[in-house]
């Protein structure tokens, strides 16, 4: 009689520990799908901050690797959250930083489908109508930003005036 009940309390633990296991399993996978898209937006966000850093150092090799790492992750995030001007912006900035300036306005120009007065992509697409001697586009992107009282406005502005 006393070999049965503590059978059955072996049992009757394993059958809890078995639901608690499913139970946390489920919570971490749901919490992790949706914290993800921002994990992986901001992590690939702070690769582009990095490169940006290591590029003004004049570590133009390294600070590329890091566009690339970031490009990854943003793309990830990207494949999450395809209504995200934020994610397409660092796209399109990473593609430009790497030299594939043909994707990169693209991206930029998906951004402005979501967010026509998104203050980075109008900079950045400004920035590579300059690199890319279309002037007059990058104008219009100047003019988009006029007003907004931004940096933005006064570096796309400056690099405008020096060309």
């Amino acid at each position: 009689m006393k070999f049965m009940r503590v059978k059955n309390t072996i049992y009757l633990l394993a059958i809890i520990i078995f639901l608690v296991n499913i139970i946390s399993y489920a919570y971490s996978a749901s919490s992790d799908s949706g914290s993800s898209k921002k994990d992986l937006y901001e992590s690939g966000k702070n690769l582009v901050l990095r490169a940006k850093k290591l590029e003004k150092k004049g570590k133009i090799e390294r600070a590329k690797k890091l566009y690339l790492k970031a490009y990854e992750k943003l793309e990830k995030a990207y494949a999450k959250d395809k209504k995200n001007a934020d994610v397409l912006n660092y796209l399109g900035f990473t593609l430009r930083k790497t030299g594939d300036f043909k994707q990169a306005e693209v991206y930029y120009l998906m951004g402005l489908e979501i967010d026509a007065s998104h203050l980075g992509i109008n900079e950045y697409l400004g920035e590579l109508y300059v690199q890319t001697n279309r002037l007059e586009l990058a104008k219009e992107r100047l003019a988009v930003l006029k007003g907004c009282n931004c940096e933005e406005y006064s570096e796309l502005k400056e690099i405008i005036e020096k060309e």
